[in-house]
């Protein structure tokens, strides 16, 4: 694909990127696709698809109590929990507000880990990595924002959410359809957004401007981007992902390149 050489224009020493299709078909690709960097918060999306697999096994339920008082699983994966961003301070009751929170995370692997008696990590590692041979892919650190990955690893996470064989089709319907609808909130990085759109673990575009995604990526598009410079986006009208990995931390820089680049792919994909 044409339009992934644009990575070759960001103002960074190191890029990946790919296209996948949802058969999984690598449509295209740019970049050392076997080079790790760090994920930051694209490793949400690894931590939620675990947790999905958690659901589909009996290990948890989405409205099994975690969090602050009267929070639930579905709250805490979802950014409704109340809790602050970094901390255990309850900013908000459950449901009321839409509060981006790496701690709200942290606490959702606790509760997977205390269900199921596994480390979360190992969790991880036995549910989601392995059955998918993402052999370079690892938690480091958070479960919110420690992991590290290639792309040619989470192409292979983009065709199992695309595809799904770890889980039914419908839990993942589920997660990718939004939580809590009509919350506003601050999109890191992009600001206020009247209506902060959030699935089970999966952000989605929705009608946010400013976005990540492209003035062109439909209202279903969903996914992730990190603060080391990272997105995982899949666009259901295109049946298609893109997954971008890069080694300069999220700026100014990223809100310039990464929207006409997503305009750029998803016009080839359409043709």
């Amino acid at each position: 694909m044409e339009s992934l050489r644009a990575v070759s224009q960001w103002p960074v020493d190191s890029a990946a990127v790919a296209a996948v299709s949802s058969d999984g078909r690598v449509l295209g690709s740019h970049g050392d696709l076997e080079r790790r960097y760090p994920l930051a918060s694209v490793t949400k999306l690894l931590t939620s698809y675990a947790v999905l697999v958690a659901v589909e096994e009996g290990a948890v339920e989405w409205d099994d109590p975690a969090g602050p008082e009267g929070s639930t699983v579905r709250h805490l994966i979802a950014h409704t929990s109340g809790l602050a961003f970094d901390s255990d301070k309850v900013q908000a009751a459950p449901g009321e507000r839409r509060i981006y929170s790496n701690r709200g995370f942290e606490v959702l692997a606790d509760a997977v880990e205390r269900s199921s008696g596994i480390a979360f990590g190992d969790y991880l590692a036995e549910a989601v990595l392995g059955p998918l041979g993402m052999g370079s892919t690892a938690l480091e650190g958070s479960p919110a924002a420690g992991g590290v990955s290639t792309v040619a690893d989470l192409v292979a996470f983009a065709a199992e959410v695309q595809s799904p064989k770890l889980v039914s089709a419908g839990l993942v319907a589920e997660a990718r359809t939004v939580a809590f609808p009509g919350l506003k909130g601050v999109l890191p990085g992009y600001g206020l957004q009247r209506e902060n759109d959030w699935g089970l673990g999966f952000e989605i575009r929705s009608a946010k401007s400013p976005h990540w995604t492209g003035t062109t990526s439909s209202p279903g598009t969903h996914g992730h981007f990190g603060q080391s410079g990272t997105f995982l986006w899949f666009d259901p009208a295109l049946s298609a992902a893109c997954v971008a990995l890069t080694d300069r931390p999220f700026g100014e820089w990223a809100v310039a390149a990464w929207t006409p680049f997503t305009d750029s792919v998803v016009a080839e994909l359409a043709r």
